[in-house]
């Protein structure tokens, strides 16, 4: 201080309290029993009470009453080493207001003494308002909501249950104005709403949302969701006003709505749908928002991939054990059939039937009626994928051109049958006959259901991939079949498509069925699509069915194309046939567990002139073969119940014995079925049941 200075004036304590009533942060004053001495204004505006409440309160009652007890711990332990601190760098830290709500804080604590009595001024910081801590309660939040939305689909095997709770779920966590999920149709022109949550919303926009989801939205680039198709990732519309990318329906652009998001559910095999959501409040949807709702979309589409998997295993997996079941069957049943056909041949042959006409009539409808039972029995090795296919590179467009023709003369005029087969087709590789004889019943019942007329298409094109629900889920990747596309073709495509009646989904479910049949009784064996799934799946291809009531029914054979030629095996020369019947006086051991078949066997080759030895099992047989007495044939059925097989007995014959030749015969087998795979049979197969001059004809080749 200089001479002369005026000494300072001592500093009026109202400055004290002013100070502390203007201090924007709340200040409390606590003496050493927890209770309030002072409270500023801003204290009473944080925490909702007025500075007289405040004043007297115990501290205690501005905590949350979850954390009280231990609170109260924590001030007796401050009071014994006060010091100034903040609190809440480990955890976060909540006032209690009056109405019981909380909000986050930051706390100062700092020790007083006046008097000689001991304070603690606590300055308490509301930070629930700043932007950062804002942001991270909102992601928060949507966390939150994610994991109920997840819990939903772990919860809700039913789809559509499960995109409904996440339209509520997503309404809820973005407190918006309206949400609707859209599925694209199976045509893909057009979008529907399935779902919709316009809760809390204003009422002119809850209208025209309402107005909206009632009708459909083309798939076309002039609407949003048709924009969001073209663009393929989500979209934003920041002002529906302003909005010149597409064309905004007028109840919308007339509507409070302001701003909205739309985000693609995609899949691998394309989109599926569309998650939308609007709001009256501008630049309601940021960044934060765009990713809570896109993982939304994601989850719903996981969840429904997850369920068409399920019910595509579930599917295969009933019609593998129905396979099994109707393949055990055909096998027995063939069985039974050889000994029926066997003994009516036999017996047509006697003099006693043959020179009696009514005898004869009936041997003979007897016969017949077996060769439709023999039938039934190869469709139902059809569907069970268990017959031997004749497999080699087909034409499918001569094949489909030929059917074609044929179905003009005989379908009549009412319905209108067109073919297109694409330039660069290749051939296929499957069992020509039974190809036509698929085409055939899909054409049969087409022709069924268009009972007033209508047209039968058929096509064939070359297609790179299958379409990706009927890929393998390793492989279900690209934007499925790709028909006439310039890269090899792995699979021709041959399409059935009419004008018909359709079928619901429950009928399609259960199409591939055997048995199944919509059709009246006697007027159909339900065994139609069933040898058409069975055929093509042993063929290495896949079948796809497409129907809707009233809109038809389209269906797809995916049959492996001839990717290239293999060098043909040689042909052997055709040894020159003796000049006597090569059956007569040879020596055949014959092998078949079940008696009767082995009767009807012994009897065919006896009556052909061969010296006939029988066995029920390959073990004995063997023994026979290891006997100095030669055999020129082995006759053996394939399966042989309990010890060796045929195949194995034959291979061990001809060890024995390496001139053998050997005819096997089967009416069900895994062997037959994956022939086709392996390669040629190393020996020649009759299929039961079978006639005496079928038996004689193999017998004859296998001898050479």
């Amino acid at each position: 201080m200089q001479p002369g200075d005026t000494p300072p004036q001592p500093l009026d304590p109202s400055v004290f309290r002013g100070v502390f009533d203007a201090y924007p942060d709340a200040v409390l004053l606590v003496d050493a029993q927890g209770a309030i001495v002072l409270a500023n204004p801003a204290a009473a505006q944080l925490l909702g009470y007025s500075n007289t409440q405040l004043v007297g309160m115990s501290v205690d009652a501005l905590v949350p009453a979850s954390v009280t007890s231990r609170h109260q711990g924590l001030r007796q332990g401050y009071a014994h080493a006060p010091r100034p601190r903040p609190m809440g760098g480990e955890m976060e830290l909540t006032a209690r207001r009056a109405d019981g709500s909380e909000v986050m804080v930051e706390i100062g604590l700092s020790p007083l003494q006046s008097g000689g009595a001991h304070y603690v001024v606590a300055a308490l910081r509301g930070i629930g308002a700043y932007p950062r801590v804002q942001r991270a309660l909102q992601r928060a939040r949507y966390n939150e909501h994610l994991a109920l939305a997840g819990r939903a689909a772990v919860d809700l095997g039913d789809p559509l249950r499960l995109i409904e709770r996440v339209t509520q779920i997503c309404a809820g966590a973005l407190k918006a104005d309206g949400v609707s999920t859209w599925l694209l149709e199976p045509n893909r022109l057009e979008f529907r709403s399935v779902s919709q949550c316009f809760d809390g919303a204003d009422p002119q926009a809850r209208e025209a949302l309402m107005a909206l989801t009632r009708r459909r939205v083309p798939n076309r680039p002039d609407t949003l969701l048709g924009y969001v198709v073209a663009q393929a990732h989500a979209i934003t519309v920041s002002s529906y006003a302003r909005e010149n990318r597409f064309n905004v329906e007028p109840e919308v652009r007339h509507s409070p709505l302001q701003c909205a998001l739309a985000v693609p559910m995609l899949s691998t095999g394309g989109l599926i749908g569309i998650l939308a959501v609007g709001s009256v409040k501008p630049g309601h949807f940021g960044a934060d928002e765009k990713y809570f709702v896109e993982s939304l979309a994601n989850l719903v589409v996981t969840s429904l991939q997850r369920a068409q998997t399920e019910a595509q295993l579930g599917h295969a997996q009933r019609l593998e054990a129905v396979g099994q079941l109707t393949g055990g069957i055909a096998h027995d049943f063939n069985n039974l059939l050889t000994i029926m056909q066997g003994n009516l041949q036999m017996l047509a042959d006697h003099a006693d039937v043959a020179g009696n006409l009514l005898l004869s009539q009936m041997v003979g409808a007897a016969t017949r009626a077996g060769q439709r039972g023999a039938e039934l029995t190869g469709k139902l090795l059809a569907f069970s994928r268990r017959q031997a296919l004749a497999t080699g590179p087909v034409d499918s467009g001569a094949l489909l051109e030929a059917l074609a023709d044929m179905l003009r003369r005989t379908l009549g005029e009412r319905i209108r049958v067109t073919l297109q087969v694409h330039p660069a087709c290749p051939l296929c590789v499957a069992d020509a006959s039974q190809l036509e004889s698929a085409l055939l019943n899909i054409a049969l019942n087409s022709r069924d259901a268009m009972p007033d007329g209508g047209t039968l298409s058929f096509s064939a094109a070359p297609c790179g991939e299958l379409p990706a629900e009927l890929r393998p889920a390793a492989d279900a990747s690209g934007d499925g079949a790709q028909e006439g596309a310039a890269g090899p073709a792995r699979y021709v495509a041959i399409t059935i498509a009419d004008t018909g009646t359709g079928m619901s989904a429950e009928v399609l479910d259960r199409a591939f069925e055997p048995f199944f049949t919509t059709k009246e009784a006697g007027k159909g064996t339900g065994l139609g699509l069933s040898t058409v799934y069975g055929f093509v799946k042993q063929s290495g291809g896949q079948v796809q069915v497409q129907s809707k009531p009233g809109a038809g029914t389209r269906i797809v054979l995916y049959l492996p194309a001839l990717l290239a030629l293999d060098d043909a095996p040689d042909t052997p020369a055709a040894a020159e046939r003796a000049a006597s019947d090569p059956l007569r006086d040879a020596r055949v051991l014959i092998v078949e567990d079940d008696a009767g078949v082995r009767d009807v066997a012994i009897r065919f080759l006896t009556s052909l002139g061969a010296q006939v030895q029988a066995h029920a099992d390959g073990e004995a047989a063997l023994r026979e073969l290891q006997s100095a007495q030669p055999f020129d044939l082995l006759f053996s059925d394939i399966m042989l119940g309990a010890g060796i097989d045929g195949t194995e007995l034959a291979r061990a014959a001809r060890t024995v014995a390496p001139g053998l030749a050997v005819l096997l015969t089967s009416g069900y087998s895994e062997y037959l079925a994956d022939a086709h795979r392996a390669g040629p049979m190393q020996w020649p197969v009759l299929q039961k049941p079978y006639t005496r001059d079928a038996l004689a004809a193999a017998a004859r080749l296998a001898l050479g």
